[in-house]
């Protein structure tokens, strides 16, 4: 089947699991047409398709819990319990197990396209290398989340850069359409359950946000606590598009608290996995990091280097690592760039077939 037919399987399949709202719908087709990376971001059913075709001698290797979709805007901080300021893989709702390449490849597909695009300014050789160098050491290290209070370092300088600007982050949030009535009842409770106070007033607004979700509901409160702004967020939780790639009707298991409770990381305490919904606090350091919020001046090969080393960080709660290490070697040194490059193509075509309708 192409890209047109999929499409319409996936978002009939996904519409049985969960409401689906059609202005938001034809918002994500149109976007998916803008260029090659939001194609990508907003098409993880199909890259589950073609990916175990495209690349069979990277499906040969170990499973492990993955995030599925991973791209190089799947990243952010948010603040653990101890308060500190916190780097990482930012959403997981596609998580699955997969072979580990997939995660890999995945990541560095999104920077050949972010690098075609003009928003990283490497090439697709050095990314690729910076992510696998990260990716590996991470391994021999046994893993380290980012905790970015505690050393001084190129990540830190990058990440903290759009918190120099607050106002933006809640000038954005104010502008978006309030609803027209009220959430679903444990939607609403789940967002109180993350308030300081639960009684806090809140006014919900329709919150337009990533590509790969859009579709599906999203209800973000906005209220005022002991003199400053808070929001908090109910997103629609539902099993990954693996399922559905499997030629599965029906739906499965969500692994998204698994791979929170599993993966070396510093958790957020301000994220509930409570089926169907994912509550979680929105603020401007608690938030995914868009390549356009970073400085212009930036070390990008640092900066993949940590995403590659965060992928390990996730695939580390599967208790892998050593099986992981001998399939790495076994694959090669340029495997990761000689499969991004197939999949880069496969990802191209269908783009193109999607753009002419």
């Amino acid at each position: 089947m192409n890209i047109v037919e999929a499409t319409k399987l996936y978002e009939s399949w996904l519409g049985r699991l969960t409401p689906l709202l059609p202005a938001d719908l034809k918002l994500k087709h149109d976007r998916m047409r803008a260029d090659a990376f939001s194609f990508l971001r907003a098409t993880y059913y199909r890259w589950a398709q073609l990916w175990p075709k495209a690349c069979p001698e990277c499906t040969k290797v170990t499973r492990v819990l993955s995030v599925g979709d991973l791209h190089v805007e799947n990243l952010g901080t948010w603040r653990d319990v101890e308060g500190r300021l916190v780097w990482g893989i930012n959403d997981f709702d596609e998580c699955y197990p997969l072979p580990f390449t997939n995660d890999l490849v995945r990541l560095t597909v999104s920077a050949a396209f972010a690098i075609s695009e003009g928003k990283l300014d490497l090439t697709p050789k050095e990314a690729s290398t910076a992510i696998l160098r990260g990716y590996s050491d991470c391994l021999n290290a046994g893993g380290k989340p980012f905790v970015l209070a505690d050393n001084s370092s190129p990540l830190r300088f990058m990440a903290r850069e759009r918190l120099n600007t607050p106002e933006r982050f809640w000038d954005k949030l104010h502008q978006y359409a309030p609803l027209k009535k009220l959430p679903p009842p444990r939607a609403v409770k789940g967002i109180k359950k993350l308030l300081p106070d639960p009684q806090t007033p809140l006014r919900f607004v329709h919150r337009i946000a990533g590509l790969g979700s859009l579709g599906k509901l999203r209800f973000t409160a906005i209220g005022t606590w002991v003199g400053g702004l808070l929001a908090r967020e109910a997103k629609a939780l539902t099993p990954s598009a693996c399922i559905w790639a499997t030629g599965s009707k029906g739906g499965g298991p969500i692994f998204y608290d698994r791979i929170l409770g599993t993966s070396v990381r510093a958790r957020d305490p301000m994220v509930a996995v409570q089926p169907p919904w994912l509550t979680r606090r929105l603020s401007p350091d608690c938030f995914r990091i868009e390549l356009v919020d970073l400085p212009k001046r930036r070390d990008e090969n640092d900066l993949l280097y940590s995403m590659g080393w965060e992928t390990a960080n996730v695939h580390l709660g599967s208790g892998k690592a050593a099986r992981i290490r001998a399939d790495l070697k076994s694959l090669g040194s340029d495997w990761l760039h000689r499969m991004a490059k197939v999949m880069r193509g496969a990802m191209l075509d269908d783009w193109e077939r999607w753009k002419k309708g």
